[in-house]
């Protein structure tokens, strides 16, 4: 982190202390603490990070910030007392950001905004010194951790934003302040926050509230959803996808090689995914790097495609015996995403038998059922040869059912054969990864 004395971050987070030290890092995990730390004691549903604070000092953290009554001194010299330690914590990693020539790419959307970072990352890294959000780090705390990380030499950050509501999205591009604005796709996801997917590409479209003349909003083409909030942008727009028009576009794509139009050029890419919609995620990423002013045919850039580490459950390929394998891709489900794993299934199985482990879909209100039903007609019709329903809605997909994930993973080694092509997906809350292991 840029280094800010206690004094300095007090001022930024409305919080009062007498300590002295200077703070290099943030956590709020007493486990973790390194040497000139900030712990943060987050307030939580199970415990009250308060709890940790000795033992974070003990392990070197050179102050805590801790939550208390707005005017009390602080408690002694390692302490720093706000109102709030999460909305104090957004605030330091917004001075963070405004101390920091460091060029901002917030990414969110309904599917693919963690692939998108992890690729765009990855081609980032090849020309500038780099800061990614690790794993899903995309909350109000995942945020600014993100950001807290940001050192005096870094040169990129590339954050993930989350939406869980109305509000999150603008709440978090307050504090990132992104030079480039990426939404990756508008679906059906979280409708029992916001009800519509209007009201998704509304929340989705709070990522570009900030951004001015000088900065870059990347957007699927041709999504009329987002047509009204581009009309009102003041930023340049760049559009991503495989139709004509899109100002950069997946023209092929194979397992090994995309084939990127940009600028009037054709460029093979080598990439070392074999996910069609990763492919599309990559033009993303190729748009982004646009708008940060980088030449989005640069070969030495483009080479960052081969070397993306994904993150965990994230389409991550495994062998299974007898040249089957499984593709975990279980941290999330929406009936977009859904889709998509299911044609890459079909496209990578390569003659094998294909099994569909379907967890449920999370967070989609009154259309649930329904879009369940779809899900499963969508596999049938793709030719998945044997699907597995995983949790109470998932009955709507067919097949063989099972009530939970730890009944799916005692009854899953079962159905299988040596060779097949598995997929296991579903949202987070169904737990598929034990499902996972279970089999490898």
């Amino acid at each position: 982190m840029i280094a800010l004395t206690a004094g300095e971050i007090a001022e930024a987070c409305g919080g009062r202390t007498d300590a002295r030290a200077t703070v290099t890092g943030v956590t709020i995990d007493s486990r973790v603490v390194a040497p000139g730390d900030l712990f943060v004691a987050l307030p939580g549903e199970r415990t009250d990070g308060a709890r940790y604070a000795a033992a974070a000092v003990r392990a070197g953290a050179a102050v805590v910030m801790a939550g208390g009554t707005p005017g009390d001194p602080p408690p002694d010299e390692r302490t720093i007392v706000v109102p709030d330690p999460l909305i104090a914590l957004g605030r330091l990693a917004a001075e963070v950001r405004r101390r920091s020539g460091a060029r901002v790419v917030g990414i969110t959307g309904s599917t693919g905004k963690t692939s998108t970072k992890d690729i765009l990352a990855a081609l980032l890294r090849r020309r500038l010194r780099t800061v990614a959000s690790q794993a899903n780090f995309n909350t109000e705390i995942g945020v600014p951790l993100t950001l807290c990380r940001i050192e005096a030499d870094t040169e990129a950050v590339v954050c993930e934003l989350a939406m869980r509501g109305m509000g999150q999205v603008a709440y978090l591009a307050e504090i990132a302040r992104p030079d480039v604005a990426v939404i990756t796709s508008i679906g059906p996801v979280h409708l029992e926050q916001v009800g519509s997917i209007e009201g998704v590409a509304e929340a989705k479209a709070e990522i570009l509230d900030p951004l001015g003349p000088h900065q870059t909003a990347v957007v699927p083409h041709a999504e009329p959803l987002l047509d009204p909030y581009l009309d009102l942008t003041r930023a340049r727009v760049t559009t991503f996808g495989e139709a004509a028009g899109a100002d950069v576009r997946l023209a092929g794509f194979a397992a090994g090689r995309a084939e990127i139009e940009v600028g009037g050029r054709t460029i093979t890419v080598p990439v070392n995914f074999d996910q069609h919609h990763n492919g599309l995620n990559l033009t993303a990423a190729v748009a982004a790097c646009a708008g940060l002013g980088l030449d989005p045919a640069d070969p030495e850039l483009l080479a960052g495609a081969a070397e993306v580490e994904l993150s965990r459950w994230r389409g991550e390929r495994i062998a299974l015996p007898g040249d089957g394998f499984v593709i975990a891709d279980c941290y999330n489900a929406n009936p977009v995403s859904m889709r998509a794993a299911l044609r890459h299934l079909m496209s990578a199985a390569g003659g094998r038998r294909t099994v569909a482990v379907m967890g449920e879909m999370a967070e989609l209100g009154a259309r649930g059922p329904a879009q369940h039903e779809e899900v499963g007609r969508d596999a049938e019709r793709l030719g998945v040869d044997v699907v597995v329903a995983v949790g109470p809605l998932s009955r709507a997909y067919g097949g063989r059912w099972f009530a939970d994930a730890a009944s799916a993973a005692a009854g899953v080694p079962d159905v299988l054969e040596p060779g097949d092509a598995v997929l296991v997906k579903g949202s987070r809350s169904a737990g598929l990864e034990a499902v996972v292991e279970a089999l490898t």
